[in-house]
């Protein structure tokens, strides 16, 4: 069994042992037990995706363009493929044992959410069956389902769906992400176990199921592939059974337009932090357009995440959340599901209905019914239910005998220790509170553990005067929102006498809370202050009560299922409007894979153009950022290496070359490293300072000499670096940075924003500017910059005679910007020769001003090095003298006076 988690083809071979060959497959696919990998390079140099990376041998994964597949769509036109790990049919043997039945499953929310997608759009289902399909009827149920009902189902062998399903996404990933963490080893499963739920709760991490889960949703990636037109269809995927499945579907079709939707809570980062595959499973996510979640809290649970573990930072531009993820915007959608209203309406006009409901009213004549719907799990809380109960029985004596707890607990759908233990204590308070309150023809809890249909269900819901939802954490939860609908009635029902009114108690740890601002929220763990907040909605006046529900009902009657899917695929739409007009490269391998989306004019560097540009140009200016560029920003080591300095001397040794070193650290630090270089020109703290070759003494770019500011500027960042553990300031002679990068990134950030703010207020009136960086807030002088220093030394080398034909700036942040920004608009201004070759060149793949890149600093100096070996030294003493006077000039140019040539030229 392999044990590189690192490669995602390793582990979606299937080669395990304890699985054997994994046949079964949809449409009887041979799936072979080991596939050749091939090797690949890392790294692609051309744009279109990886083609036949999992070394099959089917021709149907032999596509190599990055969006065209050789498998036609059924339809013509906008398609949206919903993937589920459950399709929404109900699949049935034959009483007589000759082949199957089908019907859909009317209460699956995958099925309802067809209402919200435009008539044009075909909704097509892929997900697996409730049902052992036996490998010999495998096709002709695909076939069946295909041509009936649009789907397409996925066969996983019964050992591969145990490690998949009943081991890591319900001993797992459910229980982790409902925030419960593997103390102990109790609940993992051992090698020999054979039970598919031999355990409820959360086990120890097992690295065989992991992989089972990766392989699993492999099989519904090669699914999606028989039946996909990635030209022309949506991919929409839903929970957490499927979080692999995107980076699959990205590496094949790197175009492709796909969205996510978790329908069960997002830890928070404290607790996601425990999973051993917690970036893969990020990255997997993030390889799609558009990631769905129920409410703020675990977006932002899933934001802080990638914030601590990825270093990626999101922003709100017009309302809507995005990651910036490699050149691609990955949007983040909260936005709760809600219920189907035609369903619920159909369900409140059945004439069963109406007799359950009178029988109910009959049976609770004269009592206060509070009602709990709840799966008997781990997490609902049902047992906090009823100590809050009976708390409230004997602090408020007054409802004993009137009011009753109707609890109805949905069967189990797990088994183990914990779940056996909560129920036995659910039991024990049943008995103890009627014990102890019940009466002749009275209990006070009425405890239901069987199925219960819909139509009796909805009774309850009409004859009750409040729901109680007190689950410890959960995803949604409908129940409240049923409810509000069944207490509306239907307008040919009349159950409800009067005005329409409901009550709600929930915890406010449950999906549905934010949304539901009339309900009184709880905290479940707290029994007296749940037994008060029961006590308060059933005594409430009926004025209220109605006020309540009224508000209450306007919300969840428009924001329904419908409403819900209609609201993500617009926002998936917006999402993918720019997929087809740009770039895009796919890099890595296995959960590091991801696709860098660029625009189509952006380019990487290439060498043999730049060098033939060098070699034919008569007047060269090049401009190098440091830090980032010339050494790598993680390097614990800044100072320049011998191969750098080696470069740079043989470049400036050239006379037709003028090379400037343009960064932001400090005068005195540049000159101490590069002392070894007496022709290279330094601009240091972003060019506030200046010098032409080492002999010179330093010039500064303004006139401003008052720096009383810093006075002011000081104590405000003492106070903000006092407050934030990690965080430094680094005093310049022109510039004060406050760092953060040391300092915990949430708090950092948030204090980075705080600090921004401060500072523009208390330097308003100042001749100065406050900007935000990567980890940094630095004020500097107005009009000090790489952009503004670069056009100033273009223009005095015109105006030498000496005017530039070759231009090279490279850097790799937010300050060389502006430098890329006002060196593509030179020729226009004519700083430089209109023939000049311009290579405005920013270090890493990523959103830029700049038309080139390279991938890293190695390729920076090996791209130098090229230029270095091009350089013809035997110059230097011919263009020599042009050069020093050239130096001169610009060392006696006033650069604030508002009457040179070179002002003139920038506009002033």
């Amino acid at each position: 069994m392999s044990r590189s988690y690192t490669n995602l083809l390793d582990l979606a071979e299937g080669n395990f042992a304890a699985l054997g060959p994994g046949g079964g497959g949809g449409g009887g696919r041979r799936r072979s037990g080991s596939f050749g990998l091939k090797r690949m390079s890392r790294v692609m140099t051309v744009p279109g995706t990886l083609s036949e990376l999992d070394g099959e041998e089917d021709s149907e994964h032999a596509a190599t363009n990055s969006v065209a597949s050789d498998v036609p769509s059924s339809v013509a036109g906008d398609r949206v493929i919903v993937v589920s790990n459950q399709l929404p049919v109900v699949a049935r043997r034959r009483p007589d044992g000759r082949g199957w039945s089908f019907s859909w499953d009317d209460d699956s929310l995958l099925l309802q959410l067809r209402d919200g997608i435009p008539d044009e759009m075909e909704v097509f289902f892929v997900g697996s069956l409730r049902a052992d399909v036996p490998v010999a009827d495998q096709d002709e149920v695909s076939q069946a389902l295909l041509d009936r009902f649009r789907c397409a189902p996925v066969f996983l062998p019964d050992p591969l769906n145990e490690r998949f399903y009943h081991r890591f996404c319900k001993r797992h990933l459910w229980p982790l992400f409902h925030y419960m963490l593997p103390f102990s080893s109790s609940a993992s499963p051992s090698p020999s176990s054979s039970s598919p739920s031999s355990s409820f709760g959360s086990g120890r991490f097992d690295r065989g199921a992991w992989e089972a889960y990766v392989l699993a949703n492999k099989f519904f990636f090669e699914k999606v592939v028989e039946v996909i037109n990635p030209e022309e269809d949506y991919v929409w995927v839903h929970d957490y059974h499927l979080m692999a499945l995107p980076t699959f579907l990205r590496r094949r079709f790197n175009r492709l337009r796909i969205g996510f939707f978790l329908h069960s809570p997002f830890p928070s980062s404290e607790i996601y932090r425990t999973l051993p595959v917690r970036e893969e499973i990020l990255k997997a996510l993030l390889n799609c357009d558009l990631i769905g979640f129920h409410t703020f809290d675990y977006a932002r649970h899933f934001l802080s995440c990638c914030s601590r573990m990825l270093g990626i930072e999101y922003q709100s531009k017009r309302g809507y959340i995005g990651l910036d993820y490699f050149g691609r915007t990955v949007g983040i959608k909260i936005m709760p599901v809600g219920v189907h209203m035609g369903q619920l309406k159909t369900v409140l006009s059945l004439p069963d209905r109406e007799w359950r409901v009178s029988e109910l009213q009959q049976q609770f004549e004269g009592k206060t019914v509070l009602l709990g719907v709840d799966d008997m799990d781990i997490f609902k809380g049902i047992n906090l239910k009823l100590l809050a109960f009976e708390n409230m029985l004997r602090t408020h004596p007054k409802w004993q005998g009137r009011a009753v707890l109707v609890q109805i607990a949905n069967p189990a759908r797990g088994k183990g220790k914990d779940l056996e233990a909560i129920q036995a204590e659910i039991h024990e308070s049943c008995k103890r509170i009627n014990g102890e309150f019940g009466q002749s023809g009275y209990s006070p809890v009425v405890f239901i553990d069987r199925d219960v249909s819909s139509v009796e269900k909805i009774a309850y819901y009409t004859i009750a005067e409040c729901v109680v939802v007190t689950a410890v954490r959960d995803g949604m939860n409908l129940t409240p929102y049923e409810y509000i609908v069944c207490r509306q009635g239907s307008d040919s029902t009349s159950d409800v006498n009067g005005p329409k009114k409901s009550m709600l108690v929930v915890s406010e740890f449950i999906g549905c809370s934010p949304s539901l601002s009339g309900a009184i929220r709880v905290n479940p763990w707290n029994i007296e202050a749940t037994a008060e907040a029961l006590n308060e909605a059933i005594s409430m006046s009926e004025q209220e009560k109605q006020l309540r529900h009224e508000k209450h009902y306007r919300y969840v009657s428009t924001h329904d299922v419908a409403y819900w899917s209609k609201s993500f695929i617009q926002d998936l739409e917006r999402a993918c409007k720019d997929h087809f007009r740009r770039t895009c490269w796919g890099i890595g391998l296995g959960f590091g894979f991801r696709v860098v989306a660029l625009d189509p004019h952006f380019t990487k560097l290439n060498m043999d153009s730049i060098v033939m540009a060098y070699e034919r140009s008569e007047s060269r200016a090049i401009f190098l950022d440091y830090d980032g560029t010339l050494v790598p920003q993680t390097s614990i080591s800044r100072t320049p290496s011998a191969e750098v300095l080696r470069i740079i001397n043989t470049l400036c040794s050239d006379r037709r070359n003028k090379v400037f070193l343009v960064s932001g650290r400090r005068r005195d630090k540049l000159g101490e490293w590069f002392s070894s270089c007496p022709d290279l020109g330094i601009a240091a703290e972003h060019g506030y300072f200046l010098r032409w070759i080492r002999d010179e003494e330093w010039q500064t770019c303004t006139q401003t000499s008052d720096f009383g500011w810093m006075e002011m500027a000081k104590p405000v960042m003492n106070l903000y670096t006092e407050a934030t553990d990690g965080s430094y300031i680094d005093p310049k002679e022109s510039a004060l940075v406050w760092h953060h990068q040391d300092a915990d990134p949430g708090f950092g950030s948030s204090q980075a924003k705080e600090l921004l703010d401060h500072l523009e207020s208390v330097l308003a009136n100042e001749p100065v500017s406050v900007k935000s960086g990567q980890f940094i807030v630095e004020v500097k002088p107005q009009g000090v910059s790489k952009g503004v220093v670069a056009e100033k030394i273009l223009i005095s080398m015109k105006e030498r005679g000496k005017q530039a034909d070759f231009v090279l700036c490279i850097g790799d942040d937010r300050s060389d910007e502006d430098m890329f920004e006002n060196i593509a608009d030179t020729i226009k201004k004519g700083m430089v020769a209109t023939n000049t070759s311009l290579f405005a060149c920013t270090v890493g793949q990523k959103p830029s001003k700049a038309k080139f890149y390279l991938d890293d600093t190695f390729e920076v100096v090996t791209m130098l090095s090229a230029l270095a070996d091009a350089t013809e030294p035997e110059l230097e003493t011919e263009l020599a003298d042009e050069f020093d006077e050239l130096a001169v000039s610009v060392s006696s140019v006033d650069i604030d006076d508002e009457q040179t040539s070179s002002d003139r030229l920038i506009g002033g």
